[in-house]
């Protein structure tokens, strides 16, 4: 990634921080494959009909034929029976119940078995007399009482806090960022490549979250790992060689990834569907979310690449070397697994 550096240079604090921090996304990446960005929002849609009975669809996402164990429970014990109906889409299994008979919703208590062990977020729409009311199961309190009287419309911490959440536990989008970093460097041409980056997920974020277009997704994630694979090449050490594109310009490269980017983001809020009326901004709110988590992540990055300029000349330039290559194979290895992993699943 250069000439030599001496110690009073960034560049050994970068280089150990690089190592570092790709092996711990490499642990967090390869020990839960299947679920690498599997932070995408599972749904209870209940519609509350006039006859005192209501609709039940359950949505949990999926890649391939593979999902974790996720059960939705209603204190009445009105889902305990047989489905209505059950089928599977492109990323999703769908079961439906139809109840007729039972306890009134009001004041049930929703419980998702499992959730606690996942990192899945589980929405909760009630529609009922034409209004809707929203809001969210998290792993920390796998349930929630239903009150048909409580708030309407949009939770605005939700949304956001859902934003932050995806970023946060999306290693294969986390991978990308720290790539990005470690190519640029942790000066100006960051905020530039970022800020395109933001660009472009926005755009593509909104066209496919409002349905404006749309793309299958298990192909989507295909394309995220392999953009991924791309960035981590373009990290190989390449003494005497001249300079890339990319390296020259990592804005460009940066958006146009984003926009792919975008389609994967959108894939957390477009298949389960944005509330009613409310699309906008739940839009906005998931967006702010997922740059304020992306920033934390950079800022904590940053920060620990000046705390190790403190004492980088301690390091051997050996040593050095090795991890200044380390980056490059490891984010690269979780990056081909996943297109591997995900490519098999798009042609199941």
């Amino acid at each position: 990634m250069g000439p030599a550096l001496t110690p009073k240079t960034p560049g050994r604090a970068l280089a150990w921080l690089s190592a570092i921090a790709s092996l711990l996304l490499l642990s967090a990446g390869l020990v839960t494959p299947a679920l690498a960005h599997e932070v995408r929002p599972a749904l209870v849609q209940i519609t509350n009909l006039k006859s005192g009975g209501y609709d039940v669809v359950w949505k949990q996402p999926v890649i391939g034929d593979m999902a974790i164990r996720l059960v939705p429970h209603l204190s009445g014990g009105s889902l305990e029976g047989p489905v209505t109906t059950e089928s599977v889409t492109p990323g999703f299994r769908i079961k439906t119940w139809q109840v007729r008979k039972g306890a009134p919703l009001d004041g049930q208590v929703l419980r998702i078995e499992g959730l606690s062990q996942s990192v899945t977020d589980v929405l909760v729409r009630v529609s009922t007399e034409g209004q809707e009311i929203n809001g969210v199961i998290r792993p920390s309190n796998p349930e929630m009482t239903l009150t048909l009287s409580g708030p309407k419309g949009v939770s605005v911490p939700a949304y956001l806090r859902l934003g932050i959440e995806h970023i946060l536990t999306g290693f294969d989008h986390l991978m990308f960022v720290l790539a990005l970093l470690l190519l640029v460097g942790p000066n100006w041409q960051i905020l530039k490549s970022v800020s395109a980056f933001t660009v472009a997920h926005s755009i593509t974020l909104a066209f496919a979250a409002l349905g404006v277009i749309r793309f299958p997704s298990a192909m989507i994630e295909t394309l995220v790992a392999l953009s991924i694979v791309f960035v981590a090449c373009e990290l190989l050490p390449r003494p005497g060689r001249e300079n890339t594109l990319t390296r020259r310009f990592p804005w460009v490269i940066a958006f146009v990834f984003g926009l792919l980017h975008g389609f994967a983001f959108a894939g957390a809020l477009a298949q389960i569907g944005l509330p009613q009326g409310a699309a906008p901004q739940a839009l906005l709110l998931f967006n702010v979310g997922v740059e304020i988590g992306q920033l934390i992540f950079i800022g904590g990055a940053v920060s620990v690449i000046i705390a190790l300029k403190a004492v980088s000349g301690r390091f051997p330039d050996r040593a050095l070397a090795l991890a200044r290559a380390t980056p490059a194979y490891v984010i690269g290895a979780c990056a081909t697994y996943w297109f591997i992993e995900r490519l098999v699943a798009a042609m199941a």
